[in-house]
């Protein structure tokens, strides 16, 4: 009886239980916001460093040939084509920071084949595991295929290993990625800006982030998002996926 009333006492109480709700849903905004002003700086020093100076490059290019016309025409042809090459590149870059914003392979195959496609492109290899029955809001989707992207790219960077897997699953209520090396071992969260990033954008969702990696190895990041499945049998495209 005295154990029950003690715990009537001790246990918090449902005020205490929404302000820390609360709390957490705060501090989870607010690195959310932190992470979109950032992600918004780097798009905007992207385009300027890049994008926009190559097309500067471009308008000057073509001043000078239009100059160099009539009196050397040969010379007035190289320009055009170093122009040419100039656009090429910059179309590149814009499409490297579309592909950063929300890859169009997402929106197209949604977070299962653009995982699938993900793994392809490493070059150890990476052994994809489990399928998922339908996808995830398209918020949820961008931010787990990054976080699996970030985790892959440290394997690749850090972690001297021989192979990679990803495992995919969902239990009706959670999806769950687990994302693991066969390397060193010793990945250290607080070590770098990367896996925090991919914590942030979790928690945004109230989804967490765990990481095993003992000295040695293997290392295994599981990534828990609580959300529904929709169904995949209609895939969303974008405009961005369409051929050039």
């Amino acid at each position: 009886m005295r154990s029950l009333v003690d715990r009537f006492f001790l246990c918090p109480s449902s005020t205490e239980t929404l302000e820390r709700r609360v709390e957490t849903l705060t501090r989870s905004r607010e690195a959310a916001v932190d992470h979109s002003a950032a992600e918004l700086r780097r798009l905007e020093r992207d385009l300027h460093d890049g994008t926009q100076a190559r097309l500067v490059a471009v308008s000057m290019s073509l001043g000078m040939a239009e100059e160099l016309f009539e009196q050397d025409p040969d010379a007035a042809r190289r320009t055009v084509s170093e122009a040419r090459a100039a656009t090429s590149a910059a179309i590149a870059d814009l499409r490297s920071v579309v592909r950063g914003i929300h890859p169009p392979v997402l929106a197209d195959r949604g977070l299962d084949g653009a995982i699938r496609a993900l793994a392809l492109d490493m070059a150890v290899p990476v052994e994809v595991v489990g399928t998922l029955a339908g996808r995830p809001p398209a918020p949820v989707e961008s931010a787990v295929y990054f976080a699996v992207a970030e985790c892959l790219a440290n394997s690749a960077k850090h972690a001297a290993h021989s192979q990679s897997w990803v495992e995919l699953g969902h239990d009706g209520a959670v999806l769950r990625v687990v994302v693991g090396d066969d390397g060193r071992g010793g990945a250290d969260v607080d070590a770098g800006t990367g896996m925090r990033g991919v914590m942030r954008r979790l928690g945004a969702f109230d989804g967490t982030m765990s990481v095993s990696s003992p000295d040695g190895g293997p290392t295994i990041v599981t990534l828990e998002v609580p959300c529904r499945l929709s169904d995949s049998s209609s895939p969303r495209t974008t405009p961005s996926s369409a051929p050039a």
